[in-house]
C-alpha cells in the first residue's frame, strides 16, 4: 500500500518560546501585573543605586539634625532621632530587603524543589524516608528556632534568612512532590526513558518543566515572607544595629511616633510597596499561567470566528439524505480557547444527516473530529468548547438553545450513547442491574423497570440474564459489558443512536457479535445509528452510508458501495487499503449460525 505525499510542514517558531513570550505578553496587559511589576523594578534599581543617590552614609549621624523635617536639602525625607538620613536609610533597606528576599527564597525554592523531584519520581521508600523528614520539620516552630539560632548563624540577618528558607521549605517540597507524582507517568516522560535520558535530565528538563509555574508563582509568595520575618525580627531587635532594615528604622520611628509621626511612614510605605508588589505580581502571573484574560480571550474568539469565517465557507454538504430527516446538522464548528487568546477549530463546517433507520459510518483517524462532532449532538462537550451550527436537530427539534436541563432530557429519551470503553463506564460501586434501572425510574416502577432490563440483558444475547443483573462489573467480560452498555442504550427506545467505537476494545470473534447485535437491534426497533469508527471494515460490515473525516473537515461521503468501490479522496483510498481481511478473519473463526453454539461472554 502506497501512502499520500505527507503535506509540507511550515516551521512557524518554537511552541515553548511563542508560550514564554506570550505568557510574559500577557501579564503586561494585565493592570495588576504591570503595575506591581513597574513598582518592584523601580524599587531593584533605587536599591542597585543606593551608592548614586544616597545624600550620605546611612551611619552617619549629625546631632545638628535631629528630627530635620522632611524637604530640607540635603536630607530629602528628614533624619531621625538619632541625625541620620532617612532616605540614605531606606534605600540601604532595599538592599537589605531583596537580599533577604533572595536568601530566604532561594534555600526554601532549592531544597524542597531538588527534594520535592526526587521524592515524587522515585516514589515507594525513597519517597518515604523524604517525606517523614520534611513532615518532621513542619513541626518545628520557625520564628522561636531563628531566633535561637540567632547567635550560632554571626548575629547577622543573612544567616536568620538562610534558617528562616531552610524551615520553610517543606512547603516548597510538597507542592513540588504532588505536582511530580501527577506527571510521572505521563507519556512523554516514559518516551524520555525509553530514548535513553538520565534521571536527572528527566527530572531537570521534562518533569520540573511541567511543574515550574506553580513554583515561580510560590517563589513570590515565598520572598514576600522573607522581607516580612526580616523586618518583624529586626523590629525585635535581632540584628546588627549598623545595618538599616525596616525593621529597625520602625522601631525607631516608633519611639518618637507622637512628636516626628512621619517618620513612621516611610518605612511602612516602601516595606508594603515592595511586599504588596511581590504577593500581586504572583497572582498576576498565576492568572496568566491558568488562562487569558476574558477581555483578551473574547476580543481573539471573535477575531477568529471572523477570519475563519470569512475564509472558510459553509462546505457544500456531502450527504445525500434529505434535510428533515431523523438528525440533520449544517456547518458544525468547534472550537476551543488556547493559553494566548487565540481559539483553536478542531469541528470545521461539518454537515451530516441521518434517517431513521439508517446506519451512518463517521470514519476517520484519531484526531481527525469525528468524536467532537458526535459529542457536540450529545452536549457532551466540555464548558470551554464553543460550538457553533447553522442547523442542529433531532426529529425536527433543534439542539442549539437548549440548556443543560433540556439536554438531560433529549439524551434520556430521543438520543442514546454507546460508550468505546465499556468497563470505564460502568461505576464499580453499583451492580450492572442499578445502574441499568435507575434512567427508567422517571417513567416506571422499579419491578417493571427490572423486567424490562431482564429482557434487554437476554435480547442482547446474555446466557444468564439474572445473574448479570446482580453482578458488579469486575464481575462480567468486556464483552459482556458492551453488551450490557447497548442494552441501557436502547432501554429508553430511542430514536438515534450514537456508537463511539463500540468494538474497538473487544476481541475479533466478540466484535463479530456486537456488530450482528448492532444491526439486529436496528432493524427491530428502526433506530438511528451514527456509528463513529475508524475501521473502514466495521462500516463496510453494519453501515448503509459512509462520511469521511480528516483534520476536523469532511473529505467525502456517499453510499457505501459506492465508496468502496470508487474512492475519490487520497486519504479515503488510504483508509481502505488499510483494511483487515475481515471476511477471512470472520468466516475462519466466526461458527456458522447452523453450528453455532450459545456463547456466553466470560
Amino acid at each position: 500500500m502506497t501512502l499520500p505525499e505527507p503535506e509540507a510542514i511550515v516551521p512557524v517558531g518554537d511552541p515553548a518560546t511563542k508560550r514564554r513570550a506570550g505568557a510574559f505578553r500577557r501579564l503586561l496587559t494585565k493592570p495588576v501585573g504591570a503595575a506591581s511589576l513597574f513598582v518592584l523594578v523601580a524599587l531593584a534599581l533605587l536599591a542597585m543605586l543606593e551608592p548614586v543617590l544616597s545624600t550620605h552614609n546611612p551611619a552617619f549621624t549629625s546631632l545638628a539634625h535631629v528630627n530635620v523635617p522632611p524637604g530640607t536639602p540635603e536630607w530629602p525625607l528628614g533624619a531621625d532621632q538619632n541625625g541620620r538620613d532617612i532616605w540614605a536609610r531606606t534605600l540601604a533597606s532595599l538592599q537589605v530587603s531583596f537580599i533577604s528576599a533572595l536568601i530566604g527564597a532561594s534555600m526554601a525554592i532549592v531544597i524542597g524543589s531538588i527534594l520535592g523531584l526526587i521524592a515524587g519520581y522515585a516514589g515507594n521508600k525513597t519517597d518515604a524516608v523524604i517525606s517523614w523528614v520534611f513532615n518532621l520539620l513542619m513541626t518545628f516552630p520557625v520564628l522561636v528556632l531563628v531566633m535561637v539560632l540567632y547567635p550560632v548563624m554571626g548575629s547577622s540577618y543573612q544567616g536568620m534568612m538562610a534558617v528562616f528558607g531552610f524551615f520553610l521549605s517543606p512547603s516548597i517540597f510538597r507542592l513540588v512532590r504532588n505536582l511530580v507524582v501527577s506527571v510521572r507517568n505521563e507519556l512523554y516522560v516514559d518516551a524520555a526513558k525509553v530514548s535513553g535520558l538520565s534521571n536527572w535530565r528527566i527530572l531537570s528538563r521534562h518533569v520540573f518543566y511541567a511543574v515550574r509555574g506553580p513554583v515561580i508563582i510560590a517563589s513570590a509568595f515565598m520572598a514576600s515572607a522573607a522581607i516580612g520575618v526580616q523586618a518583624g525580627l529586626a523590629f525585635l531587635g535581632f540584628g546588627s544595629s549598623t545595618t538599616p532594615s525596616f525593621g529597625a528604622m520602625t522601631s525607631d520611628a516608633f519611639l518618637n511616633i507622637y512628636t516626628r509621626p512621619v517618620q513612621m511612614l516611610w518605612p511602612a510605605l516602601f516595606l508594603g510597596l515592595l511586599s504588596g508588589g511581590l504577593v500581586l505580581l504572583g497572582n498576576a502571573y498565576r492568572d496568566v499561567l491558568a488562562a487569558p484574560t476574558a477581555v483578551a480571550k473574547k476580543r481573539a474568539m471573535r477575531e477568529a470566528v471572523t477570519a475563519e469565517e470569512a475564509l472558510d465557507k459553509p462546505p457544500t454538504p456531502l450527504t445525500d439524505a434529505k434535510k428533515g430527516g431523523l438528525l440533520a446538522v449544517r456547518n458544525l464548528w468547534v472550537r476551543y480557547p488556547q493559553p494566548d487568546g487565540d481559539a483553536k477549530a478542531v469541528v470545521r463546517g461539518v454537515s451530516l444527516d441521518v434517517a431513521p433507520g439508517e446506519i451512518v459510518g463517521l470514519v476517520g483517524e484519531s484526531g481527525s473530529g469525528k468524536t467532537q462532532t458526535a459529542f457536540s449532538v450529545l452536549g457532551l462537550l466540555p464548558k470551554e468548547a464553543r460550538v457553533s451550527a447553522d442547523i442542529m436537530e433531532i426529529a425536527g427539534e433543534s439542539l442549539l438553545s437548549k440548556d443543560r436541563e433540556a439536554m438531560r432530557k433529549v439524551r434520556a429519551g430521543v438520543v442514546s450513547y454507546i460508550p468505546q470503553e465499556p468497563m470505564a463506564n460502568l461505576d464499580p460501586s453499583f451492580t450492572v442491574g442499578s445502574q441499568l434501572v435507575e434512567p427508567l425510574l422517571d417513567r416506571m416502577s422499579v419491578k417493571e423497570a427490572q423486567q424490562v432490563i431482564l429482557g434487554l440483558l437476554d435480547r442482547v444475547g446474555i446466557v444468564d440474564p439474572q445473574r448479570t443483573f446482580r453482578s458488579y462489573p469486575h464481575q462480567i467480560s468486556g464483552g459482556m459489558a458492551q453488551r450490557v452498555l447497548i442494552a441501557g442504550a436502547v432501554a429508553s427506545r430511542p430514536k438515534l443512536l450514537i456508537a463511539d467505537e463500540p468494538t474497538t476494545a473487544l476481541d475479533v470473534t466478540v466484535q463479530a457479535e456486537i456488530l450482528d447485535l448492532l444491526r439486529d437491534l436496528q432493524n427491530e426497533y428502526g433506530i438511528g445509528v451514527l456509528l463513529v469508527t475508524h475501521n473502514f471494515g466495521v462500516v463496510a460490515d453494519l453501515c448503509d452510508r459512509v462520511m469521511v473525516m480528516r483534520d476536523g473537515e469532511l473529505v467525502e461521503s456517499g453510499e457505501v458501495r459506492q465508496i468502496f468501490h470508487a474512492p475519490s479522496h487520497a486519504y479515503t483510498k488510504t483508509l481502505i487499503g488499510s483494511i483487515l481481511d475481515e471476511d477471512t478473519v470472520r468466516g475462519d473463526l466466526v461458527p456458522t449460525p447452523a453450528h453455532a453454539a450459545p456463547m456466553e461472554d466470560q
